[in-house]
C-alpha cells in the first residue's frame, strides 16, 4: 500500500472520507450508498423543516404549547416568527414532532454516508430556528428568570423565598412555580443574577442564547471525544493508523454528532424549551472528552462533573462511576482528591453568595420529587394494575429497583467495566425510577450512550426519548392515561382520586389533569 500509493493521495482520500465524502463500505453498492446518501439528506431536510415550523407556529398565537402566554403575548416572547402567521394546532404538532423523530431515524441509518459539513448545517439551523421562536412547552426559563430577579433586584434568597413573595415584579405573571424555592445549584444561581438588569426581554432572549450555545458546545465536544474514543480502539486493536483510522474516527463523530445534535427531545423540548439541562449536557460533554482516548484525564473529567452539579445535581449521578474508572487505587484515589477538592470550591462559592441556605436547592429537590407526573413510570403502572393514585409504597418500589441498579453497576466499573455504559444504564434506571419525570430529562444518557459505543444503551435510549415525545403528543391521552374516570363517592374524591370535569379527571389534592398532559396544571 505506501509503495504503490502516494502518501499525500493517501493522506486525502482519509480526509475526504472522515467528512463523509467517500464512506460506503466495501462490502456495498454504489447505488445502495446512493439511495442512503439521498434517505439521509431527506432526513436532514425533514428534521429541520419540522423543527422551523413548530417554532414559527407556536409564535404564531397562544397556545398550549407556549405556556408562559399565561402573562400575556408581547412581541418579545413570541419572538420574530409572529409575522409570518402561522399558526399551531394539536393535530399539527402531533404530525411535525412524528415527522421530526422519523427523519431522526433516517438520519441516523444513513450517517455514515452524508458530509460532515451537512450535517452540521442542519444542527445549526435547527438551533437557530429554535432561538428565535417561543419557549415550548414549558415556563421553567421564567423561574430561572424570577430568581434570578428575587436575588439581584429584591434582595431575596431564592433558596428561602418564592416567587409568590414578590408579586408585584412583571415576571411573576409568566411564572409557573409561583410557590417553589430555586432547586438548581449554586453556580447556575448566582450566573444567572447577572441577566437581571436587562429586564424581562433581555433576560429571557440571554438564557435562549445560553441554552442553544451551551447545546452546541456539547455537540461539538461529543463529537471530538468520540472520534477521539474511536482512535484510541484502532489502537488499542493494533490496526494501520492510517486511512481505516481516519474512517473510524470520522465516523464515529458524525454519528454522536446526529445522535446527539437532532435528536428531537434535544430539540423540541430541551433546546425549544430553553432549559439549563443544556448546561448538565456539556459539563458531562467534557467529562467525556476529558477521559476520552488512550490517556484519559479522569481528574479533569471529575471538575467537570462537579462543575454540572453546581448546575443541577442530577450531574453528580455519573460522579461515582468516573471515581472507579481508573485502572489503579492510586490513581483513584487522586480522582477522589481532584474531585473533593472541587466540591469544596463550590461550597465555598455557595456560602459566599448564600450563608448558611448555601445547600437551599436540596431541599427544593426533595420537595419535587414528592411530586407524580402523569405519565411517569410509577404512575403510569400504578394505573395499571388498578391502585388509586400512586402510592408512596409503590414509589419506593422503583426506588428500591433503581438502588440494586445503581449498585450493581458499580460493582460492574469497580471490575473493570466501562464507566460510561455503567453510568448510562443507572441514568436510564433513575428515569425510569422517578414519579416526578419531565420530558425533557430524556437527554441525561444521550452524551453517555453516544459516546460509549454501546449499542443496546444507544437503543434503550432511542426508545427511552421516543416515550418522552409520546406524552406531548395528542395520541398520549387515549394509550397512556384512563379515558374516562369518574368519583363514584365524594370521599374519593377528598382523597385524591379525581373529579370527572370537562371530560378530564382533575386530582383535587395533587392539581393533576392525570389524562390531558396539554392540561397538567403542575407545569
Amino acid at each position: 500500500m505506501q509503495a504503490t500509493t502516494p502518501l499525500t493521495g493517501l493522506r486525502r482520500t482519509a480526509r475526504e472520507s472522515a467528512g463523509g465524502r467517500s464512506s460506503a463500505g466495501s462490502g456495498e453498492s454504489p447505488a445502495c450508498t446512493r439511495a442512503l446518501r439521498w434517505l439521509g439528506a431527506l432526513g436532514l431536510l425533514g428534521v429541520f423543516t419540522s423543527v422551523l415550523l413548530v417554532a414559527a407556529g407556536a409564535a404564531g398565537g397562544p397556545s398550549q404549547y407556549v405556556p408562559a402566554r399565561s402573562g400575556g403575548w408581547p412581541s418579545w416572547l413570541a419572538g420574530p416568527f409572529a409575522g409570518l402567521g402561522v399558526g399551531l394546532s394539536p393535530d399539527g404538532f402531533q404530525a411535525l414532532t412524528l415527522i421530526m423523530a422519523a427523519s431522526y431515524l433516517a438520519v441516523l441509518l444513513a450517517v455514515r454516508t452524508l458530509p460532515g459539513r451537512m450535517l452540521w448545517v442542519t444542527i445549526i439551523a435547527a438551533h437557530l430556528a429554535l432561538l428565535i421562536g417561543p419557549p415550548l412547552v414549558s415556563q421553567d426559563v421564567f423561574g430561572y428568570l424570577d430568581f434570578a430577579r428575587l436575588g439581584a433586584l429584591h434582595g431575596m434568597d431564592p433558596y428561602t423565598h418564592v416567587a409568590a413573595q414578590a408579586p408585584t415584579d412583571p415576571v411573576y405573571l409568566f411564572v409557573g412555580w409561583p410557590f417553589q424555592n430555586s432547586p438548581y445549584g449554586p453556580l447556575f444561581t448566582l450566573s444567572s443574577y447577572a441577566i437581571a438588569p436587562l429586564g424581562l426581554a433581555g433576560g429571557l432572549w440571554a438564557l435562549k442564547t445560553l441554552a442553544v450555545a451551551t447545546s452546541l458546545a456539547a455537540i461539538a465536544l461529543l463529537s471530538k471525544a468520540a472520534g477521539r474514543e474511536a482512535l484510541s480502539a484502532d489502537a488499542r486493536t493494533e490496526r494501520p493508523g492510517d486511512l481505516r483510522t481516519a474512517l473510524d474516527r470520522g465516523r464515529s463523530a458524525r454519528f454522536t454528532a446526529a445522535f446527539v445534535g437532532l435528536n428531537p427531545v434535544l430539540l423540541e423540548l430541551a433546546v425549544g424549551g430553553d432549559h439549563n439541562d443544556t448546561l448538565l449536557l456539556l459539563a458531562l460533554a467534557a467529562a467525556l472528552l476529558f477521559t476520552a482516548g488512550a490517556s484519559p484525564r479522569f481528574r479533569a473529567g471529575a471538575a467537570a462533573l462537579v462543575a454540572g452539579i453546581a448546575v443541577k445535581v442530577t450531574a453528580g449521578l455519573a460522579l461515582p462511576f468516573l471515581l472507579l474508572a481508573p485502572p489503579t487505587a492510586r490513581e483513584r484515589l487522586r480522582v477522589v482528591a481532584a474531585a473533593a477538592l472541587s466540591l469544596a470550591l463550590v461550597a465555598v462559592i455557595g456560602l459566599i453568595g448564600f450563608g448558611s441556605h448555601a445547600f437551599g436547592f436540596a431541599g427544593a429537590v426533595s420537595e419535587q420529587q414528592q411530586l407524580v407526573a402523569t405519565h411517569s413510570l410509577p404512575a403510569e403502572s400504578a394505573r395499571l394494575v388498578g391502585l388509586h393514585g400512586t402510592p408512596g409504597w409503590w414509589r419506593h418500589c422503583f426506588i428500591a429497583g433503581f438502588v440494586v441498579v445503581f449498585i450493581y453497576a458499580l460493582w460492574r466499573t469497580l471490575r473493570g467495566a466501562d464507566w460510561r455504559v455503567a453510568a448510562g444504564w443507572t441514568t436510564l434506571a433513575l428515569l425510569l425510577a422517578t414519579a416526578w419525570l419531565l420530558p425533557w430529562y430524556a437527554i441525561w444518557p444521550l452524551p453517555l450512550a453516544a459516546v460509549s459505543g454501546d449499542r443496546r444503551l444507544r437503543a434503550a435510549t432511542l426508545v427511552f426519548c421516543a416515550y418522552a415525545l409520546l406524552i406531548h403528543l395528542p395520541l398520549a391521552n387515549g394509550l397512556l392515561s384512563p379515558s374516562h374516570v369518574t368519583c363514584h363517592t365524594r370521599k374519593d374524591c377528598v382523597r385524591g382520586r379525581g373529579l370527572h370535569l370537562g371530560g378530564h379527571r382533575v386530582h383535587l389534592t395533587r392539581l393533576e389533569v392525570s389524562d390531558d398532559v396539554t392540561l397538567d396544571l403542575r407545569r
